[in-house]
Formats: C-alpha cells, structure tokens, sequence
C-alpha cells in the first residue's frame, strides 16, 4: 500500500496544533486578569513527575523548565522504574505528577496506587482523557484539550502536555511569589501558533533532510541542558514511525565512547534553543573531523559549526524555540516515514494505549 499521496492522521494532528494551543491557553489564562486558572496544591517545594513514553519526555522537558522558572525542585522518573524502586520520596511538600495521553496507562496507574498506599502527598494528573482511571485515581486534574489522538506516535498531545506543563510551573509561581512579574511570558505564549504555522512552513526543507536521513545507516540526536528531552522524543519519532535505528544521548556524554557508531554511514542531529555552548562547537566541529557524518542542526546555530542541514526559525525566547523545534522533529519523523512507505498511523506492534506491563504511550 501506497502511502506517500495520502494524508495521514499523524500528519493532520501535526497541522491541528495550530488551533490546539490558542484554545488551551484561553481556557486557562484569564483574558481579563492574565491569572491562570489552574487548582494546585500551595506550598509546594518538591515535584516528582512519573510518566511513560513521550510523556517521559514531556516529564524530562519539565524538570528544567519548572527549576528553571519557579524555582523548585523537581525530578522525572519512568513509570516502569518508579515500581521498583526500593524508596520513593516521601519528603514534605512534595507533588506527584502523573502524565498519561491516554489515562489508562498501566505503570503510571500502578505508580499512583503506589503513592497513595505508602505516602500522604498530594497528586497531580496530566491527560487528554478527562474521567479517565487517572483523572479518578489523582486529587488534582489538568486536562490536555488536545482533543482525541488517532494517531500512534504522540504529536498535538505532547505539545499539549508540554504547554500544560509550562502554565503548571507559572502557576506555581503565582502562588509562590503572586507579586512575580511573568507577563511578559504569558504574552509570549500567544504567539506559539504563529511558531508552529512558521515550523509547518518548513516542510519542503525538512522534506530534504528526511530524504537523506532515510538512507543513513545510524542517526544519533544530541542536545545538552533542556533540549535533551526533545531530542529523546525526536528519537523515538523517528523509530516508531519509521523504524531507523535512532538514539539520543546528551552531546557531552557522547563523546564518552558513544561517538564510536559515527564510524558507521551515519547522520547527527543536534537540538538547540539558545546560543549553543563554547564545548558543544568544539564537540561538534571534532566530531565532522574525525567521523565526518551528516552534521545536521535543528535550532540556533553558529557561524564557527557548517552543517550540512540547518533548519532555524526566528523566536523570541526558549519556550517559543522548544515548541518550534519539537514541529520540525514531528515533521521530520513524518516525512522520513512516509518516503520509506511506513504506515504512520498504524507502525507495526505499536497500540495507542498500552494495558500492560511492557511498554507505555
């Protein structure tokens, strides 16, 4: 079957983020107060988020974040792992959030009955699915607004996710300092849907690049600070609808013996939100040297790195940067997908929602 010429749900649901993010914003940043309507939990000083899949990555992308602007401490942990470990945090003031696309996810709904038999703590959902299992299970309930995803592979659901994430961690602010100036941020978030039409714009020259990576024998995605967590949802992108043998790996710690599979046919793809760091360009520039892969970068870049690829839109700050990037990983993954005649929306072995033990989404 022929799937090049057909539009897929994958591809509409990248589209449909347009309208996603202004209806989420408005349903939760009052148009005449500016506040966020959100009910959390006060006096927070600890978060631990437990999630599966992309929405791992969403949890991963929220530690910097939330640390970032409101200041508190915060970890992610996978679903799967949270269940064996011997201790879980028990600390006072401490939220547990709960990200689920689906709401039905086994680990994290296992996880949450885990929480509330050994700890008193209060517990936070992130979902598309409102009366959900984990809706139910969670006394606090954010929901996604993403409308329904047919699509496998998580798109307008993560971004939902993520966007939720950053109204959370303003939020908590408001309640931690109320007198805090993050207008200007609020401002910036409006803006979005113009970044991703702008990110949607770029489909010709990322149907370049999918062409090339689709003929490479190793694709590695590398990023340091926030941008780590992009590049681990790029990655899986790319693997579940394609099925490219693709990694992700902090650009630092690849260097560290990992940077060996370059001397295979190979692509790198570096993620950045913000000017990229004096050691990242040394790394870089070391690794075209000695492996001389396809030097690929998705972000800001810097006249002393020569990509062979670089896919850039202009922002005006890191939050607009992330969703932008996170458009062109989605479409990338798409088009590599579709010019190897994958079936986007149904990958082989792939289930939307997961009831077992083994794998979540």
């Amino acid at each position: 079957m022929i799937f090049k010429n057909k539009q897929t749900n994958m591809e509409l649901e990248i589209f449909e983020q347009t309208k996603i993010v202004p209806n989420i914003l408005n349903k939760y940043i009052n148009s005449e107060t500016g506040e966020i309507n959100l009910n959390l939990p006060k006096n927070i000083r600890k978060i631990v988020i437990v999630a599966s899949g992309s929405s791992y990555h969403c949890a991963r992308f929220a530690v910097d974040l939330v640390e970032k602007i409101s200041k508190i401490e915060t970890r992610a942990i996978y679903s799967s792992e949270f269940l064996y470990k011997n201790l879980i945090p028990h600390d006072e003031n401490t939220l547990y959030v709960f990200i689920t696309q689906s709401g039905e996810t086994s680990d994290t709904l296992k996880s949450i009955e885990r929480v509330k038999k050994e700890t008193n703590l209060p517990t936070l959902c992130i979902t598309n699915v409102e009366n959900s299992s984990i809706w139910n299970a969670c006394d606090y309930q954010v929901a996604c607004h993403a409308g329904v995803e047919v699509g496998i592979a998580a798109t307008k659901s993560f971004t939902s996710q993520m966007l939720c994430l950053i109204l959370i961690s303003l939020k908590l602010i408001e309640n931690i300092e109320p007198e805090s100036d993050i207008k200007a941020l609020k401002k910036s978030l409006f803006y979005l849907p113009i970044i991703i039409e702008k990110a949607i714009s770029k489909r010709n020259e990322v149907k370049k690049l999918a062409k090339r990576l689709s003929k490479e024998k190793v694709i590695v995605l590398t990023a340091e600070g926030i941008s780590y967590s992009l590049a681990k949802e790029g990655a899986l992108k790319i693997k579940e609808t394609s099925y490219k043998n693709t990694s992700a790996s902090i650009l630092g710690e690849f260097m560290h013996g990992h940077v060996a599979v370059l001397n295979n046919k190979s692509m790198l793809i570096f993620i950045s939100v913000d000017k990229i760091s004096e050691r990242s360009i040394s790394n870089l520039n070391k690794i075209k040297e000695d492996y001389n892969p396809t030097i690929v970068i998705i972000g800001d870049g810097d006249v002393r790195i020569s990509p062979d690829f670089h896919i850039d839109i202009e922002c005006d700050n890191e939050i607009q940067q992330l969703f932008a990037n996170v458009l062109i990983l989605q479409i990338l993954a798409l088009e590599t997908a579709l010019y190897l005649n994958r079936n986007v929306d149904n990958p082989k072995g792939l289930h939307k929602v997961v009831i077992d033990e083994t794998t979540n989404v």
